[in-house]
């Protein structure tokens, strides 16, 4: 089984997510304050590594934008050289022209184009129930984001040798 670990990436917290490329089933998720997840990362052991990277659209961006760089750096720079992971950096676009098809494609586009693919059939978004949970079960936020990125890379290997 080959893992990707996918990082939607923020100033104080990431979502992140860790898949398995054949199914692209979740194995762990969550939304996690940022230095947790940076000392994470030798417990999670992906095979590869996906970051959400920013782009400029030329509008002002405010010092979150700039906190969440810097992150990203972190970020790579430890699971490439703490870990020895492949990693790559690949901006928002093509994620959404993977799953949607268009780039004005909004977040909740992405949860409904995923929702489709893996739980069309289960309630709720496919959160499904505690008693009966689905395949989404315990997303939130950006742990959405964080999957399609992951399913992205699993789909087109998105640079990354697996």
């Amino acid at each position: 089984m080959t893992t990707i670990l996918a990082i939607d990436p923020g100033n104080i917290e990431s979502g992140w997510t860790l898949i398995d490329t054949d199914t692209c089933r979740p194995l762990r998720f969550g939304k996690t304050e940022n230095r947790q997840l940076h000392d994470l990362f030798g417990d999670l052991d992906p095979d590869v590594a996906v970051i959400e990277m920013i782009a400029s659209y030329g509008m002002a961006v405010g010092a979150t934008v700039f906190e969440t760089c810097v992150w990203i750096g972190r970020f790579a720079e430890t699971l490439e050289f703490g870990h020895a992971i492949g990693t790559e950096l690949v901006k928002r676009l093509p994620v959404k022209l993977h799953h949607c098809h268009t780039a004005k494609a909004k977040d909740s586009n992405i949860t409904q184009a995923l929702v489709d693919r893996f739980a069309s059939d289960q309630s709720n978004h496919g959160k499904g129930t505690k008693a009966a949970p689905g395949f989404f079960y315990g997303f939130k936020a950006d742990i959405w984001q964080a999957f399609a990125l992951a399913v992205y890379a699993a789909d087109t290997q998105a640079g990354v040798t697996f």
